[in-house]
């Protein structure tokens, strides 16, 4: 069973990532009419564009040396990738990334970009390697990009930076891809102001956790794939079901539409570039399914195709 991570372990990953990971600002949403008072934790502006560099940087701290000696490798479908690739780079160790055969070329060409290189494979065998924690006949040291309790640690970072910037938040609201984005965060704010609402943020193509959620158990539902690329599955990884069923108060549920508006939104009125994922918070919070008061959405990363950006943005190129 995973390891529940404390307080203390979060705060130890801060002085760890200090170097590395930026304290990311968090703004107010530039929307008057808005049912909340909506803030922005930016980590699209990280230096790989997305939250993961925090949770690999700290994982990467914690390898032991020999271990890294062969290098590190991940399963990622893009931000991960780079957050592993990032910290490889800068330690000089050789990187290789699983990807799913879906992963968009730019998050693919980033990747190459950081000096590491990528298998890609079917979905289902991708899948398989964040189940089993394991890609046949790849040497290094492995970096799940989910349930590394190293990885949780770092990412939970995020939540003590929300409560010192906000200290009266009332909800904060985190994109969900296998939970340990969530889960980190949640850590946190739990830990010191257990009042706060912390939900989970799916699209309607992918919401392996509302699925699972309703039904009291791990379920399986369908998944299509679509331009909100870094988070949704078809299950929730059993070994995460635990800490994120105790730890979240739920999962809300946006559509492809709400999220391509979001994006509109965040570029419009905040001069902010999002990912689908990344905009899927603010998707949540502007649809009124997380209440009033002061939310904070994880705006979780940046890394978006170009094409699909500007059709989000609904440019027309003559």
């Amino acid at each position: 069973m995973l390891n529940a991570i404390t307080l203390k372990d979060i705060q130890n990953a801060r002085a760890r990532i200090e170097d590395s990971a930026i304290r990311t600002p968090l703004v107010r949403l530039n929307v008057d009419d808005a049912p909340a008072e909506i803030y922005l934790k930016l980590e699209n502006l990280q230096p790989i564009g997305s939250f993961k560099l925090r949770g690999a940087g700290n994982a990467i701290a914690l390898a032991p040396k020999e271990e890294l000696a062969k290098g590190v490798y991940t399963a990622s479908a893009g931000n991960m990738a780079q957050g592993v690739a990032w910290n490889a780079r800068r330690l000089g160790i050789p990187c290789t990334v699983i990807v799913p055969d879906h992963a968009p070329e730019t998050k693919l060409a980033a990747i190459t970009r950081l000096g590491a290189t990528y298998i890609k494979v079917p979905f289902d065998v991708w899948w398989n390697v964040v189940v089993t924690h394991h890609y046949e006949g790849q040497e290094g040291f492995f970096i799940h990009p989910v349930s590394d309790p190293a990885v949780m640690a770092g990412n939970g970072t995020i939540g003590l930076e929300i409560l010192e910037d906000l200290p009266d938040v009332d909800t904060v609201l985190v994109p969900y891809g296998g939970g340990g984005l969530s889960s980190g965060i949640a850590t946190a704010v739990r830990a010191l102001k257990p009042d706060t609402k912390i939900f989970a943020c799916e699209v309607e193509t992918a919401a392996a956790l509302a699925g699972s959620l309703a039904a009291g158990e791990i379920t399986t539902v369908p998944y299509t794939p679509s331009f909100v690329d870094g988070i949704g599955s078809r299950s929730v990884l059993e070994e995460m079901w635990p800490l994120v069923r105790s730890l979240l108060d739920g999962s809300l549920v946006v559509s492809l539409d709400e999220v391509a508006a979001a994006v509109r939104i965040l570029a419009e009125r905040n001069r902010v570039i999002a990912e689908g994922a990344g905009a899927a918070s603010v998707a949540v919070a502007m649809s009124g399914k997380a209440g009033g008061g002061k939310i904070a959405c994880i705006v979780s990363g940046g890394n978006i195709d170009l094409g699909k950006f500007v059709t989000a943005l609904g440019i027309q190129m003559h």
